[in-house]
Protein backbone atom coordinates (compact mmCIF):
# COMPACT_ATOMS: atom_id res chain seq x y z
CA UNK A 1 0.00 0.00 0.00
CA UNK A 2 1.02 3.48 -0.68
CA UNK A 3 1.85 5.31 2.35
CA UNK A 4 1.80 9.16 1.37
CA UNK A 5 1.33 10.46 5.22
CA UNK A 6 3.92 13.76 6.04
CA UNK A 7 3.32 14.72 2.69
CA UNK A 8 1.39 18.15 1.38
CA UNK A 9 -0.90 17.62 -2.07
CA UNK A 10 -2.48 20.98 -3.34
CA UNK A 11 -5.20 20.09 -5.72
CA UNK A 12 -6.87 22.34 -8.59
CA UNK A 13 -9.52 21.62 -10.37
CA UNK A 14 -12.64 20.70 -7.79
CA UNK A 15 -16.26 20.90 -9.34
CA UNK A 16 -18.74 18.39 -8.05
CA UNK A 17 -18.92 14.64 -7.52
CA UNK A 18 -18.01 14.20 -10.87
CA UNK A 19 -14.78 15.91 -11.01
CA UNK A 20 -11.61 13.98 -11.86
CA UNK A 21 -9.93 15.86 -9.39
CA UNK A 22 -12.37 14.43 -6.61
CA UNK A 23 -11.04 10.86 -7.61
CA UNK A 24 -7.46 12.00 -7.14
CA UNK A 25 -8.51 13.28 -3.90
CA UNK A 26 -10.12 10.54 -2.39
CA UNK A 27 -6.87 8.36 -3.45
CA UNK A 28 -4.26 10.59 -1.94
CA UNK A 29 -6.38 11.06 1.52
CA UNK A 30 -6.70 7.46 1.99
CA UNK A 31 -3.01 7.10 1.46
CA UNK A 32 -2.87 9.42 4.16
CA UNK A 33 -1.53 12.79 2.39
CA UNK A 34 -2.48 16.29 3.71
CA UNK A 35 -4.95 18.43 0.99
CA UNK A 36 -5.56 21.35 -0.20
CA UNK A 37 -8.23 21.32 -2.51
CA UNK A 38 -9.12 24.40 -4.50
CA UNK A 39 -12.01 25.65 -6.41
CA UNK A 40 -12.43 28.25 -8.83
CA UNK A 41 -15.16 30.67 -7.17
CA UNK A 42 -17.97 31.32 -4.93
CA UNK A 43 -20.60 29.21 -7.01
CA UNK A 44 -18.41 26.35 -7.03
CA UNK A 45 -17.82 26.81 -2.93
CA UNK A 46 -20.99 25.59 -1.42
CA UNK A 47 -20.47 21.79 -3.09
CA UNK A 48 -17.16 22.16 -3.24
CA UNK A 49 -16.59 22.03 0.36
CA UNK A 50 -19.65 19.59 1.12
CA UNK A 51 -17.25 17.48 -0.87
CA UNK A 52 -13.96 18.01 1.33
CA UNK A 53 -15.67 18.08 4.71
CA UNK A 54 -16.02 14.14 3.99
CA UNK A 55 -12.02 14.07 3.70
CA UNK A 56 -11.06 14.46 7.82
CA UNK A 57 -8.01 17.26 7.58
CA UNK A 58 -8.17 18.44 4.33
CA UNK A 59 -8.88 22.24 3.61
CA UNK A 60 -10.68 24.22 1.07
CA UNK A 61 -9.06 27.27 -0.83
CA UNK A 62 -10.35 29.35 -3.36
CA UNK A 63 -8.62 29.94 -6.40
CA UNK A 64 -9.43 31.67 -10.14
CA UNK A 65 -6.27 29.94 -11.65
CA UNK A 66 -7.07 32.65 -14.61
CA UNK A 67 -5.88 35.45 -12.01
CA UNK A 68 -2.45 35.56 -11.17
CA UNK A 69 -3.03 37.65 -8.40
CA UNK A 70 -5.13 35.09 -6.76
CA UNK A 71 -2.20 31.94 -7.41
CA UNK A 72 -0.04 34.67 -5.57
CA UNK A 73 -2.49 35.02 -2.68
CA UNK A 74 -3.37 31.11 -2.59
CA UNK A 75 0.80 30.00 -2.30
CA UNK A 76 1.06 32.61 0.13
CA UNK A 77 -1.47 31.06 2.38
CA UNK A 78 -0.27 27.50 1.66
CA UNK A 79 3.45 28.21 2.67
CA UNK A 80 1.64 29.74 5.68
CA UNK A 81 -0.04 26.97 6.48
CA UNK A 82 2.25 24.13 5.10
CA UNK A 83 5.54 25.00 5.15
CA UNK A 84 6.13 23.52 2.41
CA UNK A 85 4.31 21.00 -0.75
CA UNK A 86 5.30 17.60 -2.24
CA UNK A 87 2.45 16.83 -4.57
CA UNK A 88 0.54 19.29 -7.23
CA UNK A 89 -2.59 18.40 -9.21
CA UNK A 90 -3.70 20.44 -11.87
CA UNK A 91 -6.85 18.87 -12.81
CA UNK A 92 -8.50 22.38 -14.94
CA UNK A 93 -9.67 23.05 -18.14
CA UNK A 94 -12.34 25.33 -19.98
CA UNK A 95 -13.16 26.33 -23.64
CA UNK A 96 -16.49 28.46 -23.83
CA UNK A 97 -19.10 26.29 -24.98
CA UNK A 98 -19.93 27.64 -28.46
CA UNK A 99 -15.98 26.49 -29.36
CA UNK A 100 -16.96 22.67 -28.51
CA UNK A 101 -19.50 22.35 -31.61
CA UNK A 102 -19.42 23.06 -35.42
CA UNK A 103 -16.12 22.96 -36.93
CA UNK A 104 -12.82 23.79 -35.43
CA UNK A 105 -12.36 25.93 -38.80
CA UNK A 106 -14.71 28.50 -37.10
CA UNK A 107 -12.49 28.68 -33.97
CA UNK A 108 -12.79 32.31 -32.90
CA UNK A 109 -9.61 34.50 -31.49
CA UNK A 110 -11.04 34.75 -28.42
CA UNK A 111 -12.25 31.44 -27.83
CA UNK A 112 -8.54 29.88 -28.47
CA UNK A 113 -7.40 32.38 -25.96
CA UNK A 114 -9.36 31.51 -23.12
CA UNK A 115 -8.64 27.75 -23.50
CA UNK A 116 -5.15 27.99 -24.47
CA UNK A 117 -4.82 30.39 -21.22
CA UNK A 118 -7.21 28.80 -18.63
CA UNK A 119 -6.25 25.04 -19.98
CA UNK A 120 -2.25 25.22 -20.15
CA UNK A 121 -1.14 28.67 -18.99
CA UNK A 122 -2.43 27.51 -15.64
CA UNK A 123 -0.72 24.96 -15.16
CA UNK A 124 2.67 26.97 -16.06
CA UNK A 125 1.45 29.31 -13.39
CA UNK A 126 0.91 27.02 -10.84
CA UNK A 127 4.38 25.14 -11.55
CA UNK A 128 6.03 28.39 -10.62
CA UNK A 129 4.32 29.33 -7.84
CA UNK A 130 4.55 25.76 -6.11
CA UNK A 131 8.00 25.00 -7.14
CA UNK A 132 9.73 27.05 -4.46
CA UNK A 133 7.54 25.24 -1.90
CA UNK A 134 8.99 21.99 -3.15
CA UNK A 135 12.24 21.80 -1.27
CA UNK A 136 12.82 18.29 -0.96
CA UNK A 137 11.47 17.84 -4.51
CA UNK A 138 7.98 16.54 -5.72
CA UNK A 139 5.55 15.24 -8.44
CA UNK A 140 3.19 17.58 -10.68
CA UNK A 141 0.51 16.19 -12.66
CA UNK A 142 -1.98 17.11 -14.85
CA UNK A 143 -4.65 15.87 -16.85
CA UNK A 144 -4.63 15.73 -21.10
CA UNK A 145 -6.70 13.09 -23.48
CA UNK A 146 -6.42 11.81 -26.63
CA UNK A 147 -7.64 14.39 -28.39
CA UNK A 148 -3.76 16.05 -28.21
CA UNK A 149 -2.75 13.79 -30.94
CA UNK A 150 -5.95 12.39 -33.08
CA UNK A 151 -8.89 14.23 -34.15
CA UNK A 152 -12.17 13.87 -32.17
CA UNK A 153 -14.52 15.58 -34.06
CA UNK A 154 -16.04 18.78 -31.56
CA UNK A 155 -13.44 18.66 -29.60
CA UNK A 156 -11.98 21.42 -31.67
CA UNK A 157 -9.91 24.13 -29.66
CA UNK A 158 -9.50 22.17 -26.47
CA UNK A 159 -7.68 19.22 -28.45
CA UNK A 160 -5.12 22.21 -29.25
CA UNK A 161 -4.77 23.03 -25.74
CA UNK A 162 -4.31 19.62 -24.61
CA UNK A 163 -1.45 19.23 -27.58
CA UNK A 164 -0.12 22.45 -25.95
CA UNK A 165 -0.61 20.87 -22.29
CA UNK A 166 1.76 17.65 -23.07
CA UNK A 167 4.36 19.44 -24.57
CA UNK A 168 4.43 21.77 -21.69
CA UNK A 169 4.91 18.62 -19.31
CA UNK A 170 7.99 18.02 -20.98
CA UNK A 171 9.15 21.51 -20.67
CA UNK A 172 8.51 21.67 -17.51
CA UNK A 173 10.27 18.02 -16.80
CA UNK A 174 13.30 19.57 -18.19
CA UNK A 175 12.94 22.81 -16.20
CA UNK A 176 12.42 21.59 -12.62
CA UNK A 177 14.28 18.12 -12.69
CA UNK A 178 17.66 19.43 -11.40
CA UNK A 179 14.91 20.42 -7.93
CA UNK A 180 14.06 16.65 -8.05
CA UNK A 181 10.59 17.69 -8.76
CA UNK A 182 8.77 14.98 -11.48
CA UNK A 183 6.14 16.54 -14.17
CA UNK A 184 3.82 13.59 -15.78
CA UNK A 185 0.38 13.66 -17.29
CA UNK A 186 -2.54 11.42 -16.76
CA UNK A 187 -4.37 11.02 -20.73
CA UNK A 188 -7.63 9.70 -19.56
CA UNK A 189 -10.41 8.27 -21.47
CA UNK A 190 -13.92 10.37 -21.57
CA UNK A 191 -15.69 10.47 -18.34
CA UNK A 192 -18.98 12.55 -17.74
CA UNK A 193 -17.54 15.27 -15.90
CA UNK A 194 -19.00 18.77 -15.95
CA UNK A 195 -16.55 20.26 -18.25
CA UNK A 196 -16.94 17.15 -20.35
CA UNK A 197 -20.88 17.50 -20.53
CA UNK A 198 -19.99 20.63 -22.43
CA UNK A 199 -18.01 18.54 -25.26
CA UNK A 200 -20.64 17.89 -28.54
CA UNK A 201 -21.41 14.33 -29.10
CA UNK A 202 -20.05 13.13 -25.54
CA UNK A 203 -22.85 10.22 -25.48
CA UNK A 204 -21.36 9.18 -28.94
CA UNK A 205 -17.50 9.16 -27.62
CA UNK A 206 -18.61 7.50 -24.49
CA UNK A 207 -19.87 4.58 -26.46
CA UNK A 208 -16.85 4.59 -29.11
CA UNK A 209 -14.46 4.17 -26.40
CA UNK A 210 -16.26 1.31 -24.31
CA UNK A 211 -16.70 -0.48 -27.90
CA UNK A 212 -13.58 -0.32 -28.70
CA UNK A 213 -10.89 -0.23 -25.62
CA UNK A 214 -9.67 -3.66 -25.52
CA UNK A 215 -11.20 -3.26 -21.64
CA UNK A 216 -14.71 -3.15 -23.53
CA UNK A 217 -15.73 -0.22 -20.87
CA UNK A 218 -14.99 3.22 -19.79
CA UNK A 219 -12.58 4.70 -17.21
CA UNK A 220 -14.14 5.99 -13.49
CA UNK A 221 -12.61 9.03 -11.74
CA UNK A 222 -11.32 6.53 -8.78
CA UNK A 223 -9.27 4.40 -11.71
CA UNK A 224 -7.71 7.96 -12.87
CA UNK A 225 -7.41 8.85 -8.54
CA UNK A 226 -5.13 5.30 -8.17
CA UNK A 227 -2.85 6.47 -11.40
CA UNK A 228 -1.82 10.36 -10.07
CA UNK A 229 -1.58 8.35 -6.60
CA UNK A 230 1.30 6.01 -8.17
CA UNK A 231 2.61 9.14 -10.16
CA UNK A 232 2.53 11.36 -6.29
CA UNK A 233 4.42 8.56 -4.67
CA UNK A 234 8.06 7.83 -4.82
CA UNK A 235 7.13 4.25 -6.85
CA UNK A 236 7.10 7.02 -9.81
CA UNK A 237 10.59 8.20 -8.87
CA UNK A 238 12.08 8.37 -12.22
CA UNK A 239 9.38 8.82 -14.33
CA UNK A 240 9.18 12.40 -15.28
CA UNK A 241 7.46 14.24 -18.61
CA UNK A 242 5.36 11.37 -19.55
CA UNK A 243 2.14 10.90 -20.77
CA UNK A 244 0.10 8.02 -18.66
CA UNK A 245 -3.05 6.60 -20.64
CA UNK A 246 -5.37 5.53 -18.22
CA UNK A 247 -8.05 5.05 -21.08
CA UNK A 248 -9.05 0.68 -20.67
CA UNK A 249 -6.35 0.53 -23.43
CA UNK A 250 -8.60 2.78 -25.98
CA UNK A 251 -5.44 4.75 -27.37
CA UNK A 252 -4.01 1.85 -29.22
CA UNK A 253 -6.35 0.14 -30.85
CA UNK A 254 -6.25 1.09 -35.18
CA UNK A 255 -9.61 1.16 -35.48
Amino acid sequence: MINLAGKTAVIFGLANKRSIAWGIAQKLHEAGATLAICYQNERMKLEAEDLIAELPGASGFQCDLSSDQEIESLFATLKQKFGKLEILIHAVAFAPAAELHGDFLDTSREGFRIALDVSVYSLIAVAHAAAPLMTEGGSMITLSFYAAEKVVPHYNVMAVAKSALESSVRYLAWNLGPRKIRVNAISAGPIKTLAARGVGSLGEMLKSHADRAPLGRNVDQLEVGGAALFLASDLSSAITGEILYVDCGYNIMGF
